[in-house]
């Protein structure tokens, strides 16, 4: 008994251990730091929406692809299960039950069950389960089952004589077990005992499936039983010496029959339907706990772990498998080959093998270690270029058969079936095959350079491509011990990870800017349309292309995919296809690339970190929907202005209310394909965004008017087929509505108005002052004119009036001039003796008297001075007219001299005269006469 328990604990060893190095499907892990809630998970489900749900110490976590959300449990409670069913979510935790409805807001509001029927809840009371069927939905505690009528809005309860370890749905049918007591059906509400076999009394059943009809019951310690007739009998098979010694705390059957165990140390476990083991995942190659809480398969059989440390999502339909080097004793896979069926691994770190599609670990061919370069089958004989030489490869040993370092790449030479041409370090080398073994024979002379890429042009001729040095045309003699003619090809460009091929009887030369195929007549590569397709310019990492010769195919690489070729016998043309695999998820070898093809549709891609297994065959279309999940919008930035939207109506939104942020997803869980999101908004932003993984978008202060979101995913490359919309509208500020405008518009109007009126005043008073200022200018103009008209009157007066005195004064000394000379004339005559002058005489004294020259000297001087005689005459009325005369002589200002002849008089006549003058004038004596006169 000892001896066979050591057997079983050492199968049992030997089966983790192996489970270490295993080839695994993708899985997704979610930390709690990336959920926002607490570490363990307790229950799973999927909503019809795709969302999913899961029961967290913390709350109640949703998931649709893109975004986490958390509700907190009404009642500050760990929530213990949860049901998707229609469109509502059933959750049961400490003394509660119910379920959450999602609003058009897109958020879940609670509805407490157990309080609105008034349950009467036991002490300490927590609901584990939620199962339904019909219009029945069942909630487990650990005492009883609760079952809630949805259409009555009643319930029943099923008590169970002692605790319950967990409620069973097989097909239509609803099982429990009472702990220590048996196995009990759920039938017409009421509990009937199943089995009380004392296997079921010893044990803690954690599930009950079916397989070919019969019930088959899995305890948590004691593996698998079969329930036939009520009693239980071992179910065996292969997976039973496994579960031995190991505790199962869930457990699902999924949709192909085959089960799946959560353990509560070590890890998951995967069952075929037939009870063999499948493979095992735990915290050592995979999985963030070794604790697994719940299980749940969703729509695209995804298998879900609750675990005691976060959440998994293991993609097990995955068209990719990955081996995961954990350990680190393998390394980088540089090139991988499958021959006798053994799969061979060349890394960094030497040659490893197992047997192929074996769980069995990698074995490591001694004499190897150190790095790999190429794996090639030929002759039937699989050979390794190593760093160290070339070695030949049977079963798990290898033997050196050439220390010439470096060997990147051997070639059979045709014509010659026992000769091969190897690149290496150094250059070209020859192998040969002697007595039936292969050995080194020669260096090909005249060319040291490098040769990792090399291709025969024709039996003696090799096209050889180095990254840094360029392209050569090396001809190479018929005994293959020297080259002939070395010519570099100066035509194609030194490119940094390019590549050089030979694709059927193509030669072929590939870098950033696309494939260019050998032409020979014109011994030139020309760029081939159809195969430049392979290389992805926008995402490019690398120039290698890798032929596969036994299915013909073609493959490139870059940062967002794998593309390749495949044949079509129809049309006799390649053809392009493209798989989404992100570089950052393949970890390739960066400029070593490898793809080997393993059977049917599966190919093995080698990485940094082990390699990948992909089976074209599991790639099928998948249609995706967009979902348009939340819509906040807010004033600011602040949390607390944020508002929710109703995500089914166009609203309007406040001015203010203009920085709107939109949530979206799209459920897809896959590991390798990431969903991406495109979006625009017509009114702003009318073209498409760069693709993104970031489920939402935030519109800051967006300026009022119409707009229209829309969105569209993509998964891989394939496009959702519908984009989502939504319109809205942001009014118009206050000052910028229509009541705003219109008020604008009156007062724009009244100030028109007002201005006008202004206006027309200012215009008014500017018009009365330049007529005021023209009517003065015209005033002070003819003011000018008048007194120039004036001057010129009285400069023509003035004229008059010298003219006038020229006249008076010439008329006066005429006449003094006249009576001098009379006088003259008469005292000549008097002096004479004759007396008949006499008469003379008396004439001239008649001129002199004359009192004709007296009125004409009046009528001159009147008209030289105007009014004088009558002025002075009014001041003096007792002048005579001989006064007059007088004064008018001395208002010429002559003096008595010249006055005496003008009066016939003498001199002393005259001052005689001017005496009496100035007594009549009642003038003082120290007064001046003629001054007087003047000044009248």
């Amino acid at each position: 008994m000892k001896y066979s328990n050591y057997v079983v604990s050492l199968l049992l060893c030997l089966f983790f251990l192996n489970a270490i190095a295993q080839e695994r499907p993708p899985i997704n892990v979610f930390y709690p730091e990336d959920y926002g809630a607490e570490s363990q998970n307790w229950s799973i489900s999927q909503a019809n929406s795709r969302f999913i749900y899961i029961a967290n110490n913390k709350g109640l976590l949703e998931y649709n692809g893109a975004k986490w959300t958390l509700y907190n449990s009404p009642n500050q409670t760990n929530i213990r299960a949860v049901q998707a069913i229609d469109n509502l979510v059933y959750t049961g935790s400490y003394h509660d039950f119910g379920f959450w409805k999602k609003d058009n807001y897109g958020i879940l509001n609670y509805t407490s069950l157990s309080k609105n029927l008034k349950v009467d809840l036991l002490e300490d009371e927590e609901f584990w389960n939620i199962m339904a069927i019909d219009n029945s939905i069942l909630f487990q505690s650990l005492d009883r089952i609760i079952i809630f009528n949805k259409v009555t809005s009643s319930y029943n309860i099923v008590n169970s004589p002692t605790k319950i370890s967990r409620l069973f749905k097989v097909d239509s049918s609803f099982y429990f077990q009472s702990l220590n007591n048996g196995l009990y059906k759920i039938e017409n509400g009421n509990s009937v005992l199943v089995s009380s076999d004392a296997i079921i009394k010893n044990n803690v059943i954690v599930n009950i499936f079916t397989s070919n009809g019969v019930p088959i019951i899995l305890t948590q310690d004691n593996g698998f039983f079969q329930l036939i007739n009520n009693q239980l009998k071992p179910w065996i098979s292969s997976a039973s010496a496994v579960l031995k010694n190991i505790s199962v705390f869930s457990s699902i059957q999924l949709k192909d029959g085959s089960l799946v165990l959560g353990t509560i140390s070590n890890g998951l476990i995967h069952i075929t339907k037939n009870g063999d083991v499948n493979y095992k995942i735990n915290q050592t190659n995979g999985l963030t706990n070794n604790t697994i809480l719940a299980l749940y398969e969703d729509i695209d059989n995804n298998i879900w772990l609750g675990l005691d440390n976060g959440i998994n999502c293991i993609n097990i339909k995955s068209p990719y498998h990955i081996y995961y080097d954990y350990s680190g004793m393998i390394g980088s896979v540089y090139t991988s080959k499958v021959y006798n069926n053994m799969l061979y691994l060349g890394t960094n770190q030497g040659l490893f093998c197992k047997p192929l599609y074996s769980n069995e670990k990698v074995e490591f061919l001694e004499g190897t270690q150190g790095q790999v370069w190429c794996l090639d089958i030929l002759d039937n004989t699989l050979f390794c270029g190593h760093n160290s030489g070339t070695f030949i490869v049977n079963n798990k040993q290898a033997t050196k058969i050439a220390n010439v370092q470096g060997t990147w790449q051997i070639k059979q030479i045709a014509n010659h079936k026992d000769l091969l041409i190897q690149g290496n370090y150094n250059g070209l080398n020859i192998l040969e095959k002697i007595n039936g073994q292969w050995q080194f024979r020669n260096k090909i002379k005249g060319f040291d350079i490098s040769s990792r890429f090399f291709e025969f042009i024709d039996s003696n001729s090799v096209y050889l491509v180095h990254e840094y040095k360029g392209s050569f045309n090396i001809k190479i003699d018929k005994e293959f011990t020297k080259t002939v003619q070395v010519n570099q090809d100066n035509s194609m460009p030194i490119k940094l990870n390019s590549s050089l091929t030979k694709h059927y009887s193509d030669i072929l030369y590939s870098n950033n800017k696309g494939v260019f195929k050998y032409q020979k007549a014109s011994n030139k590569f020309i760029k081939d349309s159809v195969l430049s397709e392979l290389i992805d310019q926008d995402n490019f990492t690398s120039g290698i292309i890798v032929s596969d010769s036994l299915t013909n195919t073609l493959w490139g690489f870059s940062s967002r995919g794998i593309k390749y070729t495949t044949w079509s016998s129809l049309s006799g043309e390649n053809s392009i296809k493209s798989i989404s695999f992100s570089e950052d998820l393949r970890k390739d070898v960066l400029d070593f690339e490898s793809v080997t093809h393993l059977d049917d549709q599966k190919y093995l891609f080698g990485s940094t970190t082990g390699y990948i297994v992909l089976d074209l065959d599991k790639l099928g279309r998948k249609n995706h929907e967009i979902t348009l999940n939340q819509i906040k919008v807010s004033t600011s930035k602040v949390n607390d202005s944020i508002k929710y939207v109703d995500i089914t109506a166009s609203p309007e939104f406040k001015n203010k209310e203009n920085n709107i942020q939109f949530s979206y997803s799209i459920s897809e869980f896959s590991k390798i394909l990431k969903p991406e999101y495109q979006y625009k908004l017509d009114g702003i932003y009318n073209k498409w965004s760069d693709w993104s993984s970031n489920g939402t978008v935030l519109f800051e202060n967006l300026p009022f008017g119409e707009y229209t979101f829309s969105v569209r995913g993509r998964v891989g490359y394939q496009v959702t087929e519908g984009n989502k919309t939504y319109t809205f509208h942001i009014q118009r500020p206050w000052y910028l509505s229509n009541l705003a405008i219109a008020l604008y518009v009156l007062a724009l109007l009244l100030f028109s108005l007002l201005m006008h009126n202004i206006y027309k005043r200012y215009y008014r008073k500017q018009r009365e002052r330049l007529m005021l200022k023209t009517t003065r200018e015209l005033s002070l103009k003819e003011l000018e004119n008048r007194q120039q008209l004036l001057r010129f009157k009285n400069e023509k007066l003035r004229e008059n009036i010298d003219s006038k005195n020229r006249e008076l004064g010439i008329s006066t000394m005429n006449l003094i001039k006249k009576n001098e000379f009379l006088n003259t004339i008469k005292k000549e005559l008097e002096n004479s003796e004759d007396k008949n002058l006499s008469k003379v005489i008396k004439i001239i004294d008649k001129n002199l008297n004359n009192s004709d020259d007296w009125n004409l000297f009046q009528e001159a001087f009147n008209n030289a001075d105007k009014d004088f005689l009558k002025k002075i005459k009014s001041l003096h009325p007792s002048l005579t007219a001989n006064d007059l005369r007088l004064c008018a002589y001395l208002r010429l200002n002559l003096s008595s001299k010249e006055i005496a002849p003008l009066l016939n008089i003498s001199s002393r006549s005259v001052e005689v005269k001017r005496y009496r003058l100035r007594k009549k004038m009642d003038l003082a004596h120290e007064s001046s006469l003629t001054n007087y006169i003047l000044e009248v």
